[in-house]
């Protein structure tokens, strides 16, 4: 017997101050994180009732939606008066589980940058797996979701509503799904801090051999010689992996107002890694004389910095 057998189909009230999705076609999640959750929602649900929550996503059917101890509850306005409460909540992993984690993620120091900068590491899962559990939902034990409407289906569309404004909040917060697994982002980078700490003084101990060092007075001549050749030394130009990576380190100064230091300076780290880029892959044959670089067009100097970017990508 079909869904549309129990209820028949109805239309929602029209919400007033409601959260309407970002998107309102194709994708919701615009990171990895964030269509990694709405995978885990799209295993568990039919394609009707997915449909018909990503319908009320995008009408603002959601009301509120707020993090709570161990999850999430939100309200949603359904086609009766009252709107139905939704709770979400994930399976925490114990803190057996979480050392695992931590010691894997200590093994890399990788990780400890991307996290302090405030990016979640593309390969995090496989760090979660290393330890035998799982960072997202896996399976349906993991995810416990509950509304008061009288659909007898569990997830329903209000919670498949719910779920996909949540992943527009994890395009914003990747470490929301940190939280609602046990760990906030400082704790984790706290305890990453104590393993690092801990490895360092173990490195202290050993025993370091003294480097000898010559007289200035005696490498004079020889002072600007390379001391070993070059042929093998590599360099690798390229945009960081990181965008404004120290400025996520130091976090947002008090003094700037907003929208903040880092929403200033983007457009200024960006127009000098692209012309530092540019000049490292610069063609050997440029104008050297300010007359011919005078008569050198505009459009030529564009298109001599679209050609540097290109080689530079390929």
């Amino acid at each position: 017997m079909s869904y549309n057998d129990y209820f028949k189909p109805s239309r929602p009230k029209v919400a007033k101050d409601g959260i309407k999705a970002r998107s309102q076609r194709g994708a919701f999640a615009k990171s990895w994180w964030a269509e990694r959750w709405i995978i885990a929602l799209e295993r568990l649900m039919d394609s009707g009732r997915l449909s018909r929550g990503r319908s009320y996503a995008r009408r603002g059917q959601v009301l509120s939606i707020e993090e709570v101890k161990g999850g999430v509850k939100a309200r949603v306005q359904g086609s009766r008066p009252k709107p139905y409460n939704i709770s979400i909540q994930i399976t925490p992993l114990t803190d057996k589980q979480w050392e695992k984690v931590i010691d894997t993620l200590a093994e890399q120091a990788i990780y400890s940058a991307q996290l302090l900068a405030g990016e979640m590491p593309q390969d995090i899962e496989s760090v979660f797996e290393a330890a035998s559990v799982s960072l997202f939902p896996a399976k349906r034990g993991d995810l416990t979701t509950d509304c008061s409407c009288p659909d007898y289906a569990n997830p329903c569309k209000h919670i498949a509503a719910a779920h996909y404004i949540l992943g527009e909040r994890f395009d914003e917060d990747p470490f929301l799904i940190f939280r609602l697994r046990g760990r906030t982002q400082e704790q984790v980078m706290q305890a990453l801090r104590l393993r690092r700490a801990g490895d360092e003084e173990v490195a202290e101990e050993e025993p370091q051999e003294l480097e000898i060092v010559l007289p200035i007075e005696n490498s004079l001549e020889n002072f600007w010689d390379f001391g070993a050749p070059l042929d093998q030394f590599s360099v690798s130009i390229r945009t960081p992996v990181i965008e404004m990576a120290l400025l996520k380190r130091l976090g947002e100064a008090a003094f700037v107002p907003e929208p903040g230091i880092e929403s200033l300076l983007l457009g200024v780290y960006r127009s000098i890694g692209l012309t530092a880029i540019q000049t490292a892959f610069q063609e050997e044959e440029e104008p050297s004389s300010a007359e011919e670089i005078e008569n050198v067009s505009p459009m030529e100097r564009s298109r001599s910095g679209q050609k540097r970017q290109e080689n530079f990508e390929k």
